[in-house]
């Protein structure tokens, strides 16, 4: 059994744990359809170890944690739920901001770091620090992120890079920054990265946001699997509407030479900003039930089930697509 697959995590994989790239494409195989590649008993899916039988984090106690946009917001209610439960954790924040604590924490477990997730060398720099000052990180939240929007009339690669850049691109460093030495952890380590219900259905949150949301899903939903036989859990956090400024927080962060928001756009904004703070869940209590999460293993973090029927709606979509293109290609071969 190749060493990788129990480093450290006494974990055995449901058949041979391979990576996804290996032999389960040999078209020499037993079963090389494409149903086979994906279900079969050479599949990639049957070859790693289920994600959903692996046992949460139980022991926070001394474990670092990194948290990215942990100053305020969400970020800030995973701060405290982890100080909380003994844990060390390191802040990252563009502009990091003093937070209170409360009565139960230990500020001297706690230490901020200026970083802007999208700035792949500031990131490595940043994990350095953090190694060298705290030890280990072994407990990942990939939270930063910002709720910034533009009419398709007006697109532009400025903006999409800006979007991709830290909501998706943020996610996906911290992950290429963090999971080499989680890898080589005899710790079992955990992953959160924070999407969004507009990850889930696309709605009236604007194409760039959803799109950036629902790679970071698909992200993790794929990494999920990916990294089980390795002793890493990883989570996926799609929340609804919770009370935080991030719209003010992304205004501020939008670059000049995307430009002004439009009338119409600004006036969505000034909405979105007040029905977060009249109708939102406080952040602290959605930092809590994140971290609960984490010690469960949970693969799907959500905050209310009022999107219900509308996935029910894209998913029955998809499927009768499916269907339609089955009968035709089915229909079709018999007359070509």
């Amino acid at each position: 059994m190749p060493d990788n697959v129990t480093r450290g995590h006494d974990i055995e994989p449901t058949l041979t744990a391979v990576d996804p790239a290996d032999e389960y494409l040999n078209p020499e195989s037993a079963d090389s359809s494409w149903e086979g590649v994906l279900t079969g008993e050479n599949s990639a899916l049957q070859r790693t170890v289920d994600p959903d039988t692996q046992p949460g984090i139980d022991d926070f106690a001394d474990r670092v944690a990194f948290v990215t946009g942990g100053s305020r917001g969400v970020g800030r209610g995973i701060v405290r739920a982890l100080l909380r439960r003994g844990a060390i954790v390191a802040i990252a924040d563009k502009y990091p901001e003093p937070i209170d604590l409360g009565e139960d924490a230990d500020p001297t477990r706690l230490r901020s770091y200026q970083l802007d997730v999208s700035d792949r060398e500031q990131y490595a720099r940043v994990a350095a620090e953090v190694k060298r000052d705290l030890g280990e990180v072994t407990l990942l939240f990939n939270n930063a992120g910002i709720a910034d929007s533009a009419s398709p009339s007006r697109m532009s690669y400025q903006m999409w890079d800006h979007m991709l850049g830290v909501n998706l691109g943020g996610v996906y460093n911290g992950i290429q920054t963090f999971t080499p030495d989680m890898i080589e952890s005899p710790r079992r380590c955990h992953i959160v990265n924070t999407a969004s219900e507009a990850g889930l259905v696309a709605g009236g949150s604007g194409f760039l946001y959803t799109a950036s949301k629902y790679g970071v899903v698909g992200l993790s939903e794929s990494l999920r699997f990916e990294l089980a036989h390795h002793g890493i859990g990883v989570s996926v956090l799609s929340p609804g509407p919770v009370a935080t400024d991030i719209v003010e927080n992304t205004r501020r962060l939008r670059p000049a030479e995307a430009g002004d928001h439009t009338a119409r756009t600004g006036q969505m904004l000034d909405l979105v900003h007040e029905i977060l703070h009249l109708h939102g869940l406080d952040p602290d209590l959605v930092g809590e039930y994140t971290v609960q999460a984490v010690e469960s293993n949970a693969a799907y973090i959500n905050t209310r089930n009022t999107t219900t029927e509308l996935l029910r709606q894209r998913t029955d979509a998809i499927i009768a697509a499916m269907d339609h293109a089955q009968d035709f290609f089915e229909t079709s071969a018999t007359k070509v």
